[in-house]
């Protein structure tokens, strides 16, 4: 049996037939042809398959289509062109925060979320704040390097970073 579901994903009204068990995850890609949300583990824990819920972060992995309707939905596709995803992109390509790509799109919407709501960043903030998100191929550093420089760019670092390793 399948059910009705009407969302806003990124910025556009979709309305589809569903099966109950459809996750987020499987609608944006199967459904709508958004790649950009990438399914790691679909337990929820990787955050690969991180997206934009009424402006929140969620895991698309393990979040029924169905129990948003009428939400809006933000991916990695919605926020091409937008001026904080665009500073962020550049600072991971500068500051070599990628390798594979895989974990990516979770790691840029994480990280956007995190430079739109906090101010005063340091190193150990945004490792805590990005922990939730885990990648298998760069251990870090470039990521935190990268996200450190955006925040830098847009005034959301702390005056003085921690410069020591974390242990």
């Amino acid at each position: 049996m399948k059910v009705p579901v009407s969302l806003t994903v990124n910025g556009e009204r979709v309305a589809a037939e569903i099966e109950p068990r459809t996750h987020l995850g499987d609608f944006l890609r199967d459904h709508l042809r958004l790649t950009a949300t990438h399914l790691g583990c679909e337990h929820g824990v990787c955050g690969a398959c991180t997206v934009l819920v009424n402006g929140e972060p969620v895991r698309a992995c393990i979040t029924l289509a169905v129990s948003i309707d009428g939400a809006e939905v933000k991916t990695l596709e919605g926020l091409q062109g937008e001026a904080l995803m665009e500073t962020l992109k550049a600072a991971f390509h500068e500051k070599h925060g990628l390798q594979c790509g895989f974990c990516t799109p979770g790691m840029l919407i994480s990280a956007w979320d995190l430079l739109k709501r906090r101010r005063d960043l340091d190193e150990r903030a945004v490792r805590v704040a990005m922990s939730g998100n885990l990648c298998r191929c760069t251990g870090y550093q470039g990521i935190v390097r990268s996200i450190m420089a955006a925040a830098e760019k847009v005034g959301a670092a702390a005056p003085s970073t921690i410069k020591e390793p974390l242990r």
